[in-house]
C-alpha cells in the first residue's frame, strides 16, 4: 500500500521516480481503509532532505500511510523556503489545538548538540509535545537528539558531550533478537553516526530502559522506553547514501576540524563513492515499527490515549 502526500510535496516526485508508492490525498479518500496517520515533526535545518527520507522509509511498507508534517509553532528555520513551510507544514499549537491524534509521531534530530536542553529556545514547548504524545500518540520514535531528549525528558538520562565527534559507519550488535522491533535483523548491523554527545549505557540501564542496538564503539543506539511507548534510536540508519559526505564537505569547506567518516568510503578515501551498506536495516526497522503501530493501535483514533 502506498503513503499518501500532497502532489506538490517535492517528495512525491522523488519517491514516485524510486519506485515508492504514492497516493495523492484525494485518491487515498477513496480507499476503504483508515490510513496509518505518521506525523513528522522536523527540527532539521534542511527539511526537505529530511521529509525524504523519512517518507522513503514509511512509503516503503505494505500498508497506506497518511504522513503529516509539524513544525514548532514560534521557531522560524532559516534554511527552507518560507512558501515551503507554509505549504506543507503546521505548527503544533495548531495540531494541538485540533485535538486530533496519530498513530505514529517521528521527532527528528536538530544541530544543537552544544546547547543543555534547558536552554534551547523551544525546550518548553517541545516537553508540552512530549507530554501530549502521552495521550494522543499512540507511538513516538525519537531520533538522535530528539531520542536523547525525550530520554533526558521522561528518565533523567544525561547527554555527555565527546572529545571528537563520533562520524561515520559503525558495527553495532543486536542485543534483542526476539524483539519485534528488530524482525529479520543480522546480529551485525552497519549504522551511520553523526553527533557530538552520547548517552551511558549505565545510566539508560539504571533507568529500566532496554538498549536493543548497541556498538562497542559508539555506545547504545536504539532504546525501548515501553512505559511511553516510544523507541529511541541515538544514529542516523534515515540517512541517504551521500548524507554523510556532505557534513565531511560542508565542514571541510568552512575549515572545521573534522575527521573523515569512518568505514563510510572505500578504503577511507574522500575521493571515492561512498557505498550505501545499512539501507536494508534501515527499511526493516520504520517498517517493523509501523507493523507494531498497525497490530496496537485502536481502529478509531480518538480512542488513543483513552
Amino acid at each position: 500500500m502506498p503513503i499518501t502526500l500532497p502532489e506538490t510535496l517535492p517528495a512525491f516526485d522523488i519517491l514516485s521516480k524510486e519506485g515508492v508508492m504514492v497516493m495523492s490525498p484525494g485518491r487515498a479518500a477513496m480507499q476503504d481503509i483508515r490510513p496509518i496517520r505518521i506525523a513528522l515533526l522536523n527540527l532539521m535545518p534542511k527539511k526537505i532532505q529530511t521529509e525524504n527520507q523519512f517518507a522513503r522509509l514509511i512509503g516503503a511498507t505494505p500498508l497506506q500511510i497518511d504522513f503529516q508534517l509539524i513544525r514548532m509553532t514560534e521557531h522560524q528555520t532559516r534554511n527552507t523556503a518560507a512558501e515551503h513551510m507554509e505549504a506543507f507544514y503546521r505548527p503544533f499549537a495548531e495540531v494541538e489545538a485540533s485535538g486530533e491524534k496519530f498513530d505514529g509521531l517521528i521527532i527528528t534530530g536538530a544541530p544543537i548538540e552544544h546547547l543543555p536542553f534547558e536552554e534551547v529556545t523551544y525546550w518548553d514547548e517541545l516537553t508540552r509535545i512530549f507530554d501530549w504524545t502521552q495521550s494522543h500518540v499512540f507511538s513516538t520514535f525519537g531520533v538522535c537528539w530528539g531520542g536523547m531528549a525525550m530520554a533526558h525528558y521522561f528518565h533523567g538520562v544525561h547527554k555527555h558531550i565527546l572529545d571528537h565527534k563520533a562520524f561515520g559507519c559503525f558495527r553495532h550488535r543486536n542485543l534483542s533478537p526476539a524483539s519485534p522491533y528488530l524482525r529479520g535483523f543480522s546480529d551485525d548491523v552497519l549504522i551511520p553516526v553523526s553527533r557530538w554527545t552520547e548517552m551511558h549505557q549505565d545510566e539508560i540501564d539504571a533507568t529500566g530502559l532496554k538498549t536493543l542496538i548497541a556498538s562497542d564503539e559508539t555506545g547504545p543506539c536504539l532504546v525501548e522506553d515501553s512505559c511511553h511507548r516510544a523507541l529511541y534510536i541515538f544514529n542516523h540508519l534515515e540517512y541517504d547514501s551521500g548524507t554523510l559526505k556532505e557534513e565531511y564537505d560542508r565542514d571541510v569547506s568552512a575549515g572545521k576540524p573534522i575527521n573523515v567518516p569512518a568505514n563510510y568510503y572505500p578504503d577511507d578515501d574522500p575521493a571515492r563513492v561512498p557505498t550505501n551498506r545499512w539501507r536494508s536495516h534501515a527499511h526493516l526497522l520504520y517498517g517493523n515499527w509501523i507493523n507494531e503501530i498497525y497490530q496496537g493501535t485502536p481502529y478509531d483514533l480518538m480512542q488513543i490515549g483513552a
